[in-house]
């Protein structure tokens, strides 16, 4: 049985992975534009006849490749400026949650009832139904089609609390509360792993939410 790389970006799980999805196809869209008309010019030079060796100034060319550069920086600018803002704090998000992070696994902390906290360790059994250095005891439980606010600190050294598909990369600082802002749009299981160089075992601390709708997710915190 073959399997084909992973080559592209994980399917989206937030609206704003949606967004940086299309802002990566866009931006590919141009950057072949212009890798596609670099690679004409190069190739027409090798087979050009010298007529404009002695070509002093040209006005009108000088213009073309002064204004298409700054419109197509304008072309890349603008969404990006649309997505930073998108990605800053909400303003008024419907709970708070914490992650802290330490060598080598994630402690969880639910504020907002009851100062619900627990730790967070790799599953270290093999097990068909668990995805390997991938799933973990306990996972991070989130209400779907809610906003969150993620808090992210950590105890010893530099962390980075990570969920691509949901769009979320943030550092954990010792002695610093770095926030981001968390809106799940669908139900499941999401992955995703520690991303700074933090130790020997910095590959061995997951991170695994399960998305669950909000009448789940407040029955589950009345077990808990």
């Amino acid at each position: 049985m073959t399997t084909r790389p992973n080559i592209y970006l994980q399917d989206s799980a937030s609206p704003l992975m949606e967004q940086l999805i299309l802002f990566h196809d866009h931006i590919m869209l141009i950057l072949m534009m212009i890798v596609t008309t670099v690679s004409y010019i190069m190739i027409m030079l090798f087979f050009n006849k010298y007529t404009d060796r002695n070509l002093l100034e040209g006005q009108m060319i000088e213009l073309i490749w002064t204004v298409t550069p700054t419109m197509t920086l304008f072309f890349i600018a603008t969404p990006s400026l649309r997505l930073l803002y998108l990605m800053d704090e909400i303003n008024s998000p419907m709970m708070t949650t914490k992650a802290v992070g330490h060598q080598w696994y994630w402690t969880y902390e639910y504020s907002d009832f009851n100062d619900t906290e627990f730790d967070s360790y790799m599953m270290n059994k093999e097990n068909i139904n668990e995805l390997r250095l991938l799933d973990v005891d306990n996972r991070m439980v989130l209400p779907s089609n809610t906003f969150i606010r993620m808090i992210v600190t950590s105890t010893d050294v530099i962390h980075s609390w990570t969920l691509p598909s949901s769009g979320v990369k943030i550092d954990g600082t010792p002695g610093r509360l770095n926030q981001a802002s968390l809106m799940l749009n669908r139900n499941g299981l999401l992955f995703g792993q520690c991303s700074e160089i933090c130790g020997t075992n910095h590959s061995f601390m997951p991170i695994v939410v399960e998305s669950v709708p909000f009448n789940s997710f407040i029955k589950w915190m009345m077990k808990s």
